[in-house]
Formats: structure tokens, C-alpha cells, sequence
């Protein structure tokens, strides 16, 4: 099991990254891996921040999470001898900097500027390759350091996005049981109940998610770092990852606009929980509660790519058993759709 050792998140912890540094026995030049948004949020303070504790500092601008960039940033790695890396971004430069340090055998240090998705903790990267979306194994960050006063001044979206994550927590561990049950996989009850965990306290926190709240942010982070540790705790990504992620990445392949990945795995927990024949209505209740999208006119996609990403879901890991078995009839996904809302 991987974890990382340090974790911060509150107002201000970003001006403690030299103190954790010196904390970890991390020492020599750092890359900090970033795009040109975040370079301006949270990027240059971190050089300066380091520059300061004794430390040199480069930067690297990110603009794609593909295996191309991966190896761009190993390059820029090697040429000035770095001894660690920093992800700082909303999600891409994280997995970015977390699959190339995996590869070069370094430690790296994750720095959220949005509370998007669960990948800011995980032991997973999500990297485009070959133009499809794979989840990739790589090391979990040796620490988190999450600034609230960061985060709860990013869009609202991307903390709403991170709701929809960890809510999908339960449709995730439905499917896990379900294949236990059938499949004979293995089957974790430590990580699966604090996957669950996670995703009840945004629930039952709902109300009160609201946008540039530091306590907001406080909470979602705290939830997104538990998907992390329960991800590390199962040694695989089911405790977070189920037939709503399987619908997400179908959604990325054939929407000519996809939205963001936790909005799309929040909308298709709704789904996902009518088939498993849940309270699909609470899920959909506390996503419009947080202000989180629950149709597809919401996500900004057309309806008729809510039921072909539907009928394609099961085969985005035809290793990994779901309730989608081996996918829908077109008549049952429209149907799904058509009852929990999600089409019109």
C-alpha cells in the first residue's frame, strides 16, 4: 500500500511546501509541472517558495495528459537533474507529474489548484494514449498540499465536479460486490467502507457545499484524499472506479465536447444506481443540491451520445465486470436514460 506521508490542506499551506520538503529529506532541483493558468495561481509562488528554502526550481508548461507530455517532462527532468517533481494544476499536471516520476523513480509532491477529480491522491494517473483515455498505474504523491484559499477561488465547477467523483463511490462498490459475487473477484470491505464514507458525508453535506466557501473545499478535499487512500488501501481502482467511470470514458471517446469527468461520473451514478435498483433519486437530489449537472442538456451533450456512450460502457474494460454485464440493448439504455431523467 502507497499513501503519502504528508498531507495539508487548509488556508495558506501552500507557504509551507519548503517545510515539507525539509520534512521528506526531498533536496537538489525540483521540476514543477504545470499549465499556463495554474503556472500564474499557484506555480510561480511554489518556485519562489522553494527558491527560498534552498532549493532550485524549473518549471514545465503541460497543455495535454498524453504519453507524449509524459515523456517531455522526463526529459526536462534529466536535462536539469531533478531529485523530485510537483504537480501543480487541477488534475492534468498532477497525473502528468505522477506517471513521469513513477517512471523516473522519483518522489513527487501533489499540489491541487481545483478540487476536481481524485487523481490529486491516488495511486492512478489518467494519460491519453493512442486517443483513448486509460487509467495507468503509478506511485500515490509522497504528500498532498491543497491551499483552501486556492481552491475555494477556482470555479465552482471543478469543486462540484469532485462531489460527482465521490459520490460515484457508490455505484463503484456495487459493481465491486456484484463481481465478487459473480465473478469471484476479490472483494476489499475496508476500502469499500471508506469508499463509501466518503461518498455519504457529501451527501449528507450537500446544503451546504457552497461556491468560495474554504470549509466547502476543506470537505471535498478531505473526501477526495480518503478515494486516494482507499484506491492504495484495495491495491486497484474499484473502491472509486465502476460502470459510471466505464460511461465517463465512453462519453470522452464520442462527444464532440465531453464535460468535465466528474460531472459525467456523477450523471452516470444516476443511471448506474437505477440499474443496480438503488435510490437513484438521492444521488440525483444531492448533485442538484451542490450545483452539479444531473441531465445531458446540462452537460452540455446531446442526448443521442448519452445513449451510444450507454451502449459502449461495458467494453471500455471488458476485464472489469459491472451491472452493465455485456451491455445494454438499445431500447433498455434509452429507457435508463429516459426514467432517471437524464434525456428529455
Amino acid at each position: 500500500m502507497q499513501f503519502p506521508r504528508d498531507v495539508l490542506i487548509g488556508h495558506g499551506v501552500l507557504e509551507e511546501v519548503g517545510d515539507v520538503c525539509r520534512d521528506l529529506y526531498l533536496k537538489g532541483n525540483a521540476l514543477i509541472v504545470t499549465g499556463s493558468t495554474t503556472l500564474d495561481v499557484a506555480g510561480r509562488r511554489v518556485c519562489k517558495l522553494l527558491e527560498d528554502a534552498g532549493r532550485s526550481a524549473d518549471a514545465i508548461l503541460t497543455s495535454k495528459a498524453t504519453i507524449e507530455e509524459v515523456e517531455k517532462i522526463m526529459e526536462k527532468a534529466l536535462e536539469i537533474d531533478a531529485s523530485f517533481l510537483l504537480g501543480v494544476g487541477s488534475g492534468r499536471s498532477i497525473d502528468l507529474a505522477k506517471l513521469a516520476s513513477t517512471k523516473l523513480e522519483l518522489p513527487f509532491i501533489s499540489v491541487p489548484t481545483a478540487a476536481s477529480h481524485d487523481g490529486i491522491s491516488s495511486s492512478r494517473a489518467s494519460i491519453m494514449d493512442n486517443g483513448k483515455n486509460t487509467s495507468i498505474r503509478a506511485q500515490a504523491p509522497i504528500a498532498v498540499i491543497a491551499d483552501t484559499a486556492i481552491i475555494s477561488a477556482a470555479p465552482f465547477r471543478f469543486l462540484a465536479a469532485g462531489c460527482g467523483d465521490i459520490i460515484s463511490n457508490y455505484t463503484a462498490v456495487l459493481d465491486w460486490e456484484l463481481a465478487s459475487r459473480l465473478r469471484n473477484e476479490y472483494f476489499g470491505e475496508y476500502a469499500a467502507a471508506l469508499s463509501r464514507m466518503a461518498a455519504r458525508v457529501i451527501i449528507e453535506n450537500a446544503d451546504s457545499i457552497k461556491a468560495e466557501h474554504e470549509t466547502s473545499a476543506r470537505l471535498v478535499l478531505k473526501a477526495l484524499v480518503s478515494n486516494g487512500v482507499a484506491m492504495s488501501i484495495a491495491g486497484i481502482s474499484r473502491p472509486a472506479s465502476g460502470s459510471e467511470h466505464m460511461f465517463s470514458h465512453a462519453l470522452d471517446r464520442i462527444a464532440p465536447k465531453p464535460a468535465l469527468h466528474g460531472e459525467q461520473c456523477g450523471v452516470g451514478t444516476i443511471m448506474m444506481m437505477y440499474l443496480h435498483g438503488g435510490n437513484w433519486q438521492e444521488i440525483r437530489d444531492a448533485l442538484k443540491k451542490i450545483g452539479a449537472p444531473t441531465t445531458a442538456r446540462e452537460l452540455g451533450i446531446e442526448d443521442k451520445y448519452i445513449v451510444d456512450a450507454l451502449l459502449k460502457a461495458h467494453s471500455i474494460r471488458p476485464e472489469r465486470y459491472t451491472i452493465l454485464g455485456n451491455g445494454l440493448t438499445p431500447s433498455a439504455a434509452e429507457k435508463v436514460a429516459r426514467i432517471t431523467k437524464v434525456i428529455s
